[in-house]
């Protein structure tokens, strides 16, 4: 399905803008619990149905979904460098979620990143407040795999016991910057973690221990 509506590459050329929901409401709820689910129960996997999403590379199906389900005019999000460049996404997103796209990741309430390797430092997104903690940046971190070597054990709210949880593509330091994240809780960012089927995520609630290998 066509929107009727082109987008302009870099070199001049017209594309026609991709699509979004084929069922805006309901496809946009079933993501929803999709996220909730995933938030409270941190380290498990969510399935997500993507349906017929093709939008522009390189913003995956998934990571297309969650942005169609939680950005709006009022949630300003920060783009990596990958995605900032690509006309067609910031075109797609405009579009379908009116979210303006602001260039200090301190400003959004939401952080695309296509390329985690090169995600920059977690201090940077806007952390909270004290009195308003849930202003933080929730960061989706897009071409996740589920069955890393490197694992992690969480504890805390929604975990029974201890978890496990196994991602990558993350920097060498990340787990590091996601334990400093959590002592300062009720500060601190979420992270939602988006694979090609399913989706994981870590609250800022969440301890993480390094999982010896």
């Amino acid at each position: 399905m066509e929107t009727g509506i082109a987008t302009t590459t870099p070199d001049g050329r017209q594309t026609p803008l991709a699509a979004g929901f084929a069922d805006p409401v309901h496809d946009a709820q079933a993501c929803f619990r999709a996220i909730m689910n995933a938030m409270a129960r941190p380290g498990t996997l969510q399935k997500l149905n993507t349906g017929t999403l093709a939008p522009p590379e390189p913003l995956t199906p998934v990571t297309a979904a969650i942005s169609l389900t939680l950005f709006d005019y009022d949630t300003p999000i920060w783009l990596d460098r990958t995605l900032m460049t690509s006309e067609p996404v910031k075109a797609f997103l405009r579009f379908h979620t009116g979210a303006p796209i602001v260039s200090e990741p301190v400003e959004a309430a939401f952080a695309l990143v296509a390329d985690p390797k090169q995600l920059i430092p977690l201090a940077s997104f806007n952390q909270g407040s004290a009195e308003y903690p849930d202003e933080s940046t929730t960061v989706i971190l897009s071409g996740q795999n589920f069955d890393s070597s490197q694992k992690v054990t969480l504890t805390g709210p929604g975990i029974k016991d201890a978890a496990a949880l196994a991602v990558s593509p993350v920097p060498p330091v990340f787990w590091d910057q996601v334990t400093s994240n959590n002592r300062q809780f009720p500060r601190g960012i979420d992270l939602i973690f988006a694979g090609k089927t399913d989706i994981a995520a870590l609250p800022r609630s969440t301890s993480v221990t390094l999982t010896e290998v």
